[in-house]
């Protein structure tokens, strides 16, 4: 095969294999009477790396708003995270849930 022939051939397969970056996907707290704001407000800032005062800010608008936008990530980190939240909740017999919704 020829150089030129090699070259050609590696350009369409690099033009073929050009790839959508991953779709975003929001995550989504649910407000409900029993998950103490605290638990939250942790989970917001181990999980998702918020500072205190947005983690606090996010949580008071999950109850005053009934739910909040806590993070958009791709699907994949998304899911992980909403798994994540929701085991620890569970764990501590808190009903908390996350719901995604894409972007």
């Amino acid at each position: 095969m020829s150089a030129k022939a090699h070259s050609n051939s590696n350009q369409k397969v690099a033009e073929r294999q050009k790839l959508e970056p991953p779709s975003d996907y929001k995550v989504i707290y649910l407000n409900d009477d029993a998950t103490p704001m605290d638990f939250v407000i942790g989970s917001l800032i181990e999980i998702f790396s918020h500072d205190p005062n947005t983690a606090q800010d996010l949580t008071f608008e999950v109850h005053n708003k009934g739910s909040a936008v806590v993070a958009v990530l791709p699907y994949e980190i998304a899911e992980h995270k909403g798994v994540e939240v929701t085991l620890a909740a569970r764990a501590q017999n808190y009903p908390l849930e996350v719901k995604l919704e894409a972007e």
